[in-house]
């Protein structure tokens, strides 16, 4: 049999003329029941298929059909049902002819009159969607959705972020004669009626753009009250050593007043500070939109009590842990126990209990001291004052390659790109 796949554009009716030709030949025709409405007549025999599986086994079960047209939604190399479909088809012997079409990023594209070359493209429909993790590069975001649910939760999602004056354009039923292209701030869509068939696209202010550059952000750049920071040369060695990846999930237990956390959403998908002091709290909400890590969550609540509810870490950084570091770093481990764990440590009842934890739990602790004095001048001379020490106890869960791709050493638990830290 041979097989057509064609995108039949945002509403169904809109056939380049290969895609008009190939209905014209077709003795049966398959879609979701929105397409097929609006396709031109054909005496071919109609049926109404969605799901890839379902359209494979509705022309395994047509014996009497030599050429078969399928239309698809948009075009079909865009977030298209057209590659799976493409597999089963191939796979069951069948010949098969991928034809384009019209998809909703032109037709938006052409309404706002703006070009799509720098839009970054993803899919909520049906799918997760880590929306703040998309608009962190500063480009427009189009996504395509399911529902006006899909919508609420997504600009909820920018909202809670600090991203409620994002700009969003909401394209309700593109390609229909009762469409309708919006834009509003993202807060005054979270309950906003709208219809089920609709794509986004979302722009952030420049304003509200990451700020790039290496670990170790100087002290006086962030916003500071009664609650200790981490300092500028802890955290650059703290975060050279760590090197988050950019899809690492991290947790800050006792993060006072965010520096550290700040610095690791910069580097990571998404950040977790935990913290249970309400001025702290603050200080991390204003530190999160100062530097725009719009990807930092700050969970109000006391560790371990919290931690059940955040999603599975890579990296875990404990500075504050209230006596209940033991529970703390079991929690951690619980939740994966191929984490890697540091500690940061001023008192040495904490640098010992993490080092009896984590040999207890096989992980080989590495334990580095850093100790900073920074010059102050007295007089007509500069003298150096010295900052308190802070123990960094590294402990990795995994069996991770070392910086340079060879084996771990010890137990093959490798340290290389372990090192963390929390204020």
């Amino acid at each position: 049999m041979r097989a057509t796949l064609a995108g039949t554009g945002a509403t169904g009716a809109d056939l380049t003329p290969q895609a008009a030709c190939a209905l014209a030949d077709a003795d049966v025709v398959l879609g979701a029941e929105r397409l097929l409405r609006a396709l031109p007549p054909t005496n071919a025999r109609i049926i109404v298929a969605t799901r890839a599986d379902d359209v494979a086994r509705a022309l395994r079960n047509a014996p009497y059909a030599q050429r078969a047209f399928v239309a698809l939604s948009g075009d079909t190399g865009f977030f298209s049902g057209a590659r799976r479909l493409l597999e089963l088809l191939e796979a069951e012997g069948h010949d098969v002819e991928v034809l384009p079409g019209i998809s909703s990023v032109q037709l938006l594209s052409a309404r706002l009159r703006k070009p799509w070359t720098d839009w970054v493209f993803a899919s909520a429909h049906g799918r997760n969607c880590d929306v703040v993790g998309l608009v962190r590069e500063g480009r427009p975001v189009f996504l395509l959705t399911s529902d006006a649910k899909t919508v609420h939760a997504l600009c909820s999602d920018l909202n809670e972020a600090g991203l409620g004056d994002a700009t969003v354009t909401l394209a309700e039923r593109l390609g229909y004669a009762d469409e309708r292209v919006r834009t509003a701030f993202a807060r005054d869509l979270i309950d906003a009626t709208c219809d089920s068939l609709n794509v986004l696209l979302i722009e952030i202010p420049p304003q509200k753009m990451p700020l790039r550059r290496t670990p170790g952000i100087p002290d006086d750049a962030f916003i500071r009250g009664d609650v200790p920071m981490t300092k500028q040369e802890v955290r650059a060695a703290i975060l050279c050593k760590l090197a988050v990846t950019p899809n690492d999930v991290c947790w800050d237990v006792g993060a006072g007043t965010g520096a550290v956390s700040v610095e690791l959403a910069l580097a990571s998908r998404e950040t977790w500070a935990i913290e249970c002091r309400s001025e702290a709290l603050e200080l991390i909400r204003q530190n999160r939109n100062r530097f725009c890590a719009w990807n930092l969550r700050v969970v109000a609540g006391k560790a371990p009590e919290v931690l059940p509810q955040l999603p599975k870490p890579d990296v875990v950084l404990v500075g504050g842990s209230s006596g209940n570091l033991e529970d703390i770093l079991s929690e951690a481990h619980a939740a994966n126990p191929e984490a890697r764990i540091c500690v940061s440590a001023i008192a040495l009842e904490t640098l010992e209990g993490s080092l009896a934890w984590m040999d207890a739990h096989d992980m080989q602790p590495e334990v580095t001291q850093i100790a900073i004095s920074r010059t102050r001048r007295v007089g007509g001379r500069h003298l150096l004052m010295a900052n308190n020490p802070v123990f960094l106890v590294v402990g990795d869960g995994g069996a991770l390659p070392n910086a340079c791709g060879g084996a771990s050493h010890g137990n093959g638990k490798s340290l290389g790109r372990t090192m963390g830290g929390a204020e």
